[in-house]
Formats: C-alpha cells, sequence, structure tokens
C-alpha cells in the first residue's frame, strides 16, 4: 500500500498539478529540491547528533565533512559557529589531535575539561579548520548571491584551505561548487569576447549535472507525492545519474532514499 504523502509533499503536488507537472526550474521542482535537501540535513544531523550525544570520542573526519556538506547545500552558506557542523568539525579534530598523541606515547590534554589547554595538535588542525571556515564564508555568501563575481584565485584559496583543513577536497563540495562557477564564469567571458563554445569539458559536467536534476525532480516528485509506486529502475537511473553529476552518492541522499523506498515496496 502506498504510503500517505506528507503535508509538504502535499502542497508540492498540489502546485506541480497547477503547474501542468513537475518541470526543471519550475517552483514544483526547486520546492522539492529544497525539501530533499532539509531530509538529507534532519538525516545526517540525527546520526551525527546521535554521535556526539552518546560517543563524541568516536565522530570521524568523515562525520563532521557528510553533515557540513549537507547543512551547507541546505542553508546556501558556511554553517554559522555553534552550530553540529561546527561542533562536529571540533569534536572530529579532538579526536584526531588525541589518537595523534596516544600515537606517539605523549600525554593528551583535553579540550576545555577542567581548563586544560588543547594540545598542539589540535590546535594546528582547529586553526586550519578556522582559515577553512572564513574562506568558505566569504566564498559561499558570494556563491549564493553574485556567483558571477567569483574568482579563481578565490575558488583555488578554498581548495586550498580544504585540503589543508580536511586532507582532501570533497566532489561536490564548496571548493568545487566554487571551481565549476568560475569555469562557467569564464566560459561565459570566453564566449562573449570571441563568439565560441566553452570548454567541452565544461559543457559536459553542466550536461551531467542537467541529467541528475532532471532525474531528480521526477524521482524527488515520486517519493512525496506516491512512494509505494517508487521502481528499482527509477532509483537506479537517479544513483547512476547522481554519480555521474557529483562523482559520488550522499549517505542519506536522493538516491538512497528511493533505494530504500524500493526496498519497502518489494517487502513482502
Amino acid at each position: 500500500m502506498a504510503a500517505k504523502p506528507t503535508e509538504a509533499g502535499q502542497v508540492i503536488s498540489d502546485i506541480a498539478r497547477a503547474e501542468g507537472g513537475t518541470t526543471k526550474g519550475s517552483q514544483s521542482a526547486q520546492m522539492q529540491s529544497e525539501l530533499a535537501k532539509q531530509r538529507n540535513f534532519d538525516q545526517v544531523s540525527s546520526d551525527v547528533g546521535s554521535k556526539l550525544d552518546a560517543a563524541p570520542e568516536s565522530i570521524t573526519k568523515e562525520d563532521a565533512q557528510a553533515v557540513h556538506r549537507a547543512q551547507t547545500r541546505l542553508e546556501g552558506q558556511q554553517p554559522p559557529s555553534g552550530s553540529i557542523s561546527s561542533v562536529a568539525q571540533h569534536q572530529a579534530a579532538v579526536n584526531e589531535g588525541a589518537t595523534g598523541s596516544t600515537a606517539s606515547g605523549t600525554t593528551t590534554a583535553s579540550s576545555g575539561i577542567g581548563g586544560a589547554p588543547l594540545d598542539p595538535t589540535t590546535q594546528s588542525q582547529m586553526d586550519r579548520q578556522a582559515n577553512y571556515q572564513d574562506a568558505a564564508s566569504n566564498v559561499g555568501g558570494k556563491l549564493v548571491n553574485e556567483p558571477g563575481n567569483v574568482t579563481k584565485e578565490e575558488a583555488d584559496l578554498l581548495h586550498s584551505r580544504e585540503q589543508r583543513a580536511f586532507g582532501v577536497t570533497e566532489k561536490g563540495g564548496l571548493a568545487s561548487q566554487a571551481q565549476h562557477q568560475v569555469a562557467e564564469n569564464e566560459g561565459a567571458t570566453s564566449t562573449l569576447s570571441n563568439a565560441t563554445p566553452s570548454d567541452p569539458s565544461m559543457q559536459s559536467q553542466m550536461d551531467r549535472q542537467a541529467n541528475y536534476e532532471d532525474a531528480a525532480a521526477e524521482v524527488g516528485s515520486k517519493l512525496a507525492n506516491d512512494p509505494g509506486n517508487i521502481t528499482k529502475e527509477d532509483a537506479d537511473l537517479l544513483h547512476s545519474r547522481e554519480h555521474r553529476a557529483l562523482g559520488h552518492t550522499e549517505k542519506g541522499g536522493l538516491a538512497a532514499q528511493a533505494q530504500h523506498q524500493v526496498a519497502e515496496n518489494t517487502k513482502p
């Protein structure tokens, strides 16, 4: 039996009907995208929040990255100090500092417990994260409010600071989005100046993103309004397009939700 649509899903369904269907760029598609981002953040933050409450020493860099990515995509800007993303990043830094100190045979200072100072390894990591957050706040704000003015220097700085803070740069993360925006900006400039097509590799990425958004709009609408009719083919197509567009599939993301719903639908 199909599950009853949520209140938000019903609103989206009503708007989609009024629009004559959910199409890319329509109000209902945008609302569905925001709903999917909210659900993803809710699930990831719940998982990480439970670990922070029950076993903070188990928080990893990957946990911090996952909740940071989900919150950034939902809010369109760098998560503020005191948010769950900030708390998770701090705890991951503390845990990595503790691991490094224990492995080297030195005494590990606790983070603020009894007023004890952080050990140098942890403090250095926190400084790198603070530098990243400064750059992310600046570039994230421009991506939302004036994407055409994001520069290569800003994207390169953010990429460098993300690499230093986390040891990796996430595919689909803020630095990646900034670099993609710079490519779009430079491609637009080149087209206006030379009347030539933009870089084929950039166009290919834009096509993959558009294909993913098309699949996400269709499957997201079914998840909200008719989850009982989500098929394995729907879920597999969305999974494939998400991986091609972003380079990975998010835990708790729309493709994962679709696969979970298929499993529910096929239960005896």
